[in-house]
Parts: structure tokens; C-alpha cells; sequence
């Protein structure tokens, strides 16, 4: 399980900004999310065709990155 890889798919506009993307603390929108994440994990993202692409992530690693947001909506 320590490898298990969690794959966050992100959509985009025509104008290049995030217009989906999941895994989002509700905190964030989602351009702030994928910001967040291309700083923190920027080598673990892959473009897609079709205005798409996808991070691969640890499970415990997403948990770190999430954490932060999750806390300040409860």
C-alpha cells in the first residue's frame, strides 16, 4: 500500500487556466489547487492531449498536501 499511486486529472480552458481538477480541498479553487500542487509536486505531473493532464501521487503524500487545507475547514 506505502506505493500506491492516487492519479489527480486536471482539465483545462483554451486560455490555459484549471477549470477542473480533482482531488480539491473545497477550501481551494481549483487553479489554486493545481498551483499548489506544480509547486509541491511539479515533477510528478504529466500533460495529456486535449487540454488535460495528471499528477501521480502517493496516497501519503496527497494526505500531506491536503492536510493544511483540511484542517481550516473544520
Amino acid at each position: 500500500m506505502d506505493d500506491q499511486k492516487i492519479l489527480i486529472h486536471a482539465r483545462f480552458s483554451p486560455n490555459g487556466s484549471v477549470v477542473e481538477i480533482s482531488e480539491r480541498p473545497t477550501s481551494l479553487t481549483a487553479q489554486e489547487w493545481f498551483d499548489y500542487l506544480a509547486n509541491h509536486a511539479g515533477t510528478t505531473y504529466q500533460a495529456l492531449a486535449g487540454g488535460r493532464g495528471i499528477y501521480r501521487l502517493a496516497a501519503a503524500q496527497l494526505a500531506d498536501f491536503k492536510a493544511p487545507f483540511d484542517s481550516k475547514a473544520a
